[in-house]
């Protein structure tokens, strides 16, 4: 066992037997059908580069009151394509 436990199943080839092999989430696969599994992100605590993912950090509850964040702007919508007002009106535009 590898100690290393998986995040989503995963399906590998067992290069011994040349089958499908399906393992299950929440398990440690044998060393090496889990040298097999390549993508980080199937392992539980590591993220998508394999680095171990570090813990949570605490949030600030504080409530002050005091947005941080700038409102969004409004911006006027666009004027449509050149050739839009011609479609609308059953012409070529010319």
């Amino acid at each position: 066992m590898s100690g290393r436990k998986l995040a989503t199943s995963v399906y590998v080839t067992d290069p011994d037997s040349n089958e499908t092999v399906l393992l299950e989430a929440g398990s440690s696969p044998e060393k090496r059908l889990a040298d097999l599994v390549t993508n980080p992100v199937a392992w539980e605590g590591e993220d998508t580069e394999g680095n171990p993912t570090a813990a949570p950090k605490d949030e600030d509850t504080s409530d002050d009151g005091a947005d941080d964040k700038q409102a969004a702007r409004k911006t006027a919508a666009r004027k449509p394509a050149r050739g839009r007002n011609a479609a609308d009106e059953g012409n070529s535009g010319d």
